[in-house]
């Protein structure tokens, strides 16, 4: 069904606290994978505020629907959003990445609560999400698995092995979703290793596949909803994102996908997003 404007008007209202809390986070930590976190806010915050089945007070509820961050290196934004949701103290975030800290960079399911499995190596998410959404085919299960991938990490033959396991084994109960932001860590993705035409290829591994704005929440909204309605095969989401956004200085700047800030910039980058969210709200 369509969503509201009262809907998408809290949604930015939350996109834009997430963006500054994973602001906070950056600055807590000395440095952080920043450009693909911000990217990928949109798609964090309508999955953990809207569609998802779970509840913080009960972490491993059975019939939960499951996460998987394949792009493992973005944790600081789904640990802002963990901390939001409440599965754990938000002042635990300013020990983020320190020595004897429960966040790693990548978090790490056995100390973060919230955390469905650990990811590192890029190619791994997707493989354990069809493992998932497998085993909650053969129990009867009605849970989703949602997992977020990056564009650069299409690059993994993993990525497409997993791909066509999901298609064989018609998991419409597999939700992708790919953060198509164009740059990784070493550049462009299509001069690093082109990755196009993507929505093809995922069509041709078997995927229900759509293209969209993937920071703008009615789009979001249908395409997941088109999933849901799927009945025979998984879904992907290829999310065209900018890189960095909301903070101007990092955006579409292949440098930001790693970098740290000093306070004049972590105030600088905070003001940023406020003006970007003071046009759109």
């Amino acid at each position: 069904m369509p969503i509201s404007d009262s809907v998408i008007k809290d949604l930015n209202k939350k996109a834009w606290q997430i963006r500054k809390d994973m602001i906070d986070v950056l600055g807590w930590a000395g440095g952080g994978h920043i450009g693909g976190a911000l990217s990928s806010t949109e798609v964090f915050v309508i999955l953990y505020y809207k569609f998802m089945n779970i509840d913080p007070k009960n972490p491993h509820l059975p019939d939960r629907d499951r996460f998987i961050l394949s792009k493992g290196h973005s944790g600081m934004g789904q640990a802002a959003v963990l901390a939001d949701k409440g599965y754990f103290d938000k002042d635990l975030l300013k020990t983020f990445n320190h020595t004897f800290s429960a966040f790693g960079m990548h978090l790490n399911s056995l100390t973060v609560e919230g955390v469905d499995v650990s990811t590192g190596s890029l190619g791994h998410g997707l493989p354990m999400s069809v493992g998932l959404a497998l085993g909650a085919k053969y129990q009867n299960k009605n849970w989703y698995t949602y997992c977020l991938c990056g564009d650069g990490e299409c690059n993994e033959g993993s990525i497409w092995e997993s791909a066509m396991a999901a298609s064989h084994y018609k998991l419409n109960n597999l939700v992708v979703f790919v953060d198509r932001n164009n740059l990784m860590i070493d550049g462009p993705t299509e001069e690093i290793m082109s990755i196009e035409p993507l929505k093809k290829k995922w069509e041709a591994f078997g995927f229900n596949a759509v293209e969209i704005d993937g920071h703008d929440f009615e789009q979001l909204n249908g395409a997941i909803e088109n999933a849901h309605q799927e009945k025979s095969k998984p879904s992907v989401i290829i999310c065209k994102t900018i890189k960095g956004k909301g903070v101007d200085f990092m955006e579409n700047q292949v440098a930001w996908h790693y970098g740290g800030l000093d306070s004049a910039k972590l105030e600088q980058a905070k003001a940023s997003i406020d003006r970007m969210y003071a046009k759109i709200l």
